[in-house]
């Protein structure tokens, strides 16, 4: 399950070269003004618009992107393209009744989500088999959102990494299977860490889907603090930026 991009169609490409029948359920991401609602009723308007603005920035340095993604999938023999080979369901939202209709048609053996909104308690429940969640950061310090950027920013960089967990009622709470740390290079930044994170961890990734669909998971309970992260504000990243030298 996804709502699709660059990212997403890495790790669907690298298990569809393991598994015959890989299935996508294809969501439409929120809207932004979605997501600027959701974060306002939590963290306030004015961290809610930094937010956004932050990610309207950094999608102007796209060109930079665009480089350096082109390295990390070469480095890490990772193909970020649709794939048409693989068949598509478009759903309104993983937790509409079309995306569990499709999942009883489907009948799979595990669920893997990438990059889709939260899974509602009552989808959850609802499905059959073990749900799996490939999360940009180390749990439970980094979850959320940009946890590879938060590990520079804390300066603790032996997490800068990703996570293969089981999903539950919470945001990235659930069991660890595997954690894969790596070491961003000197181009990489805010927009770039999502995937550095993600190539990284397709070995471990496709090892947690075997694991499932073998019924030999060995789920960890996370430890250590545990934060919710969200993106940084416009004037807190141009401040790391400048003082930290982390974009």
């Amino acid at each position: 399950m996804t709502a699709g991009g660059p990212n997403p169609w890495m790790v669907i490409n690298a298990l569809a070269r393991h598994f015959p029948s890989v299935e996508v359920l294809l969501e439409q991401p929120e809207s932004k003004g979605e997501i600027f609602r959701r974060r306002a009723r939590r963290l306030g308007r004015l961290a809610a618009a930094g937010q956004m603005a932050t990610m309207a920035a950094a999608k102007l340095m796209r060109g930079a992107a665009n480089r350096r993604m082109q390295e990390i999938c070469k480095a890490f023999d990772a193909d970020p393209r649709f794939n048409p080979d693989v068949p598509v369901t478009a759903v309104s939202s993983i937790n509409s009744p079309e995306a569990l209709e499709a999942v009883r048609r489907i009948a799979p053996g595990v669920i893997l989500l990438v990059s889709t909104r939260l899974m509602s308690r009552a989808m959850l429940s609802s499905l059959p088999c073990p749900v799996l969640n490939l999360h940009a950061g180390i749990n439970p310090a980094y979850r959320g959102q940009m946890g590879g950027y938060w590990s520079l920013v804390e300066k603790d960089r032996e997490n800068f990494g990703a996570t293969v967990h089981l999903v539950d009622a919470g945001t990235d709470t659930g069991a660890t299977l595997y954690q894969v740390r790596t070491r961003p290079e000197p181009g990489d930044f805010i927009s770039t860490y999502p995937m550095l994170l993600t190539a990284a961890a397709l070995p471990a990734t496709v090892r947690a889907v075997e694991d499932a669909m073998r019924g030999d998971m060995k789920p960890q309970t996370p430890h250590g603090p545990s934060s919710l992260r969200f993106p940084p504000t416009l004037w807190n990243w141009i401040l790391n930026g400048l003082t930290k030298r982390i974009w």
